[in-house]
């Protein structure tokens, strides 16, 4: 019979003949789909197509696979997988023809054993074991970052190589993803595994508790990790911590411009006056420590400058100190192993952008001494935008997208962290050599992330509007054997800036 529409037919009111057919047919369809075994071809040595009864639950989009062709059986990893329909043509007891549907799962793959073409091989899941032995003949003598284990191989460790933090680093995922505590996890085993200074912009407190340990941390991890904890200083406007203070005199020349919203040809007056007061510096005469001091000054065209810093309000910043240590000259020369720079603290949305773009311009200036230090931009379309407005946001985009092109030769390392990956700057995000994504709905922000690391299988980028929280996509130099499917691990350091409890979700009375 000609395909059986199975579903328009109602046992109870059908024809008797019908209703057997239809039987018939889901009894043939339900043998044929069972029945396919799970087979593989290589034509090229490097990648290879599957077929498998969609019955068969083990395989999975990021899983490892063992193909066994004859006495050679080789690792692979199932990067796309999806339903696919087939018509089988069979025939009946009286001669009649008919096609039966038949749902199969297939789908593609890269071997990680790569050799000789092949075809028909077997199929079957690699052992966790299998996949251990594997990665153990990838490994370098450099420092391991295990972050927790592969998602589809348990118990293997999700080992990233701390090499590959030297080709910066993009990390996304949307909110409740767990972005910021995977992110805080790398950050811990960078500070306990190697000897890598950190400095982090955090505009939302998140790390600022990265020198505390958990009470419930695991003793092994934590006994490590003491070690380094307190190497971690923390600059902001909060109790306890280190002051956040910058003096006018030390920013140069574009921040200060920026700071006062100044145009070298449309405020051609005052910028001259600025640009004197630069020169001035230079030739040792007394500086001005503090924009309060324009007011006071000689010269009418300073005046101007310090009566233009008073109506845009930038006077009244809590960051400017004349006296007290400038975040600056710890940049310039460290005396931790990690500065958290608690942007969060700050009062105001332009004192945030202020000791940003200091701060990269400070790492930028030290570049000729070529110390390696892995810069931490959390949240960064706040920082780094794509579409920058103001002229502080568009200079600290300006400055982040030149440590992205040229950075790397001088140790300058980005770590690059945002829930919308289409709102950093994409010079930025395409400078990167590794990925780290976790959950993303939005399949615009997945094409887009298909398109800036076309090294990465995009079955497996597509997956990740699948994943759990905590769980991630990891890719590129920090990961050289390929891409992989991970699940992030226990943290040893307290989390800062955990969301607000939800305690008015609970029924009144209750």
């Amino acid at each position: 019979m000609p395909h059986a529409d199975e579903t328009l037919v109602d046992d109870d009111h059908a024809d008797a003949d019908l209703v057997a057919q239809v039987h018939r047919y889901r009894e043939v369809r339900e043998t044929l789909e069972r029945s396919a075994l799970p087979r593989a071809t290589s034509v090229d040595g490097r990648t290879f197509e599957l077929q498998a009864s969609l019955h068969d639950l083990e395989l999975r989009r990021g899983g490892y696979v063992a193909l066994e062709a004859g006495a050679v059986t080789r690792l692979g990893q199932i990067t796309d997988l999806a339903s696919h329909m087939v018509t089988v043509d069979i025939g009946g007891q009286d001669g009649s023809r008919s096609g039966v549907l038949v749902r199969l799962a297939v789908g593609s793959g890269l071997l990680l054993d790569r050799g000789e073409t092949f075809h028909d091989a077997h199929v079957r899941p690699a052992a966790p074991e299998e996949v251990a032995a594997w990665l153990a003949r990838t490994t370098s003598d450099r420092a391991a970052l295990t972050v927790g284990e592969l998602l589809l191989a348990p118990g293997v460790p999700a080992a990233l190589d701390s090499g590959g933090l030297g080709r910066h680093t993009f990390l996304c995922g949307q909110s409740g993803s767990g972005k910021t505590y995977a992110l805080g996890l790398l950050l811990e085993r960078v500070l306990a595994e190697t000897t890598l200074p950190v400095v982090v912009l955090d505009p939302n407190s998140d790390h600022v508790n990265l020198g505390r340990l958990r009470a419930d941390a695991d003793p092994e991890l934590a006994t490590r990790y003491r070690e380094v904890a307190g190497g971690v200083d923390v600059w902001g406007y909060q109790p306890g911590q280190r002051p956040l203070r910058l003096r006018f005199d030390e920013l140069d020349a574009r921040t200060q411009a920026a700071v006062l919203g100044l145009d070298p040809l449309r405020d051609a007056e005052e910028y001259a006056a600025l640009v004197d007061l630069l020169a001035a510096r230079e030739s040792g005469r007394p500086l001005i420590t503090g924009l309060s001091q324009l007011l006071e000054a000689e010269s009418e065209g300073t005046r101007r400058l310090g009566r233009r810093a008073r109506n845009l309000g930038v006077l009244e910043w809590s960051v400017w100190s004349p006296d007290e240590p400038s975040i600056l000259a710890e940049i310039a020369a460290p005396s931790a192993r990690c500065v958290v720079v608690d942007l969060g603290s700050l009062p105001t949305m332009g004192e945030q952008r202020l000791v940003s773009d200091a701060v990269l311009a400070a790492l930028w200036a030290r570049r000729p001494e070529r110390r390696p230090v892995v810069l931490v931009i959390d949240e960064a379309h706040n920082i780094c935008s794509s579409t920058p407005i103001e002229p502080l946001a568009r200079l600290s985009t300006e400055r982040t997208i030149q440590v992205a092109a040229e950075g790397r030769k001088y140790g300058l390392y980005l770590l690059v962290s945002t829930q919308r990956p289409g709102k950093v700057h994409e010079e930025i995000v395409s400078q990167c050599d590794n990925l780290v994504l976790m959950r993303m709905n939005a399949a615009s922000d997945l094409h887009e992330i298909e398109r800036l690391f076309s090294f990465v299988p995009p079955g497996l980028i597509a997956g990740a509007s699948g994943f759990a929280m905590g769980q991630a996509l990891v890719s590129g130099r920090i990961f050289p054997p390929g891409a992989c499917y991970v699940q992030m691990g226990a943290r040893v350091a307290e989390e800062g800036g955990a969301d607000v409890p939800a305690t008015w979700a609970r029924a009144r009375g209750g």
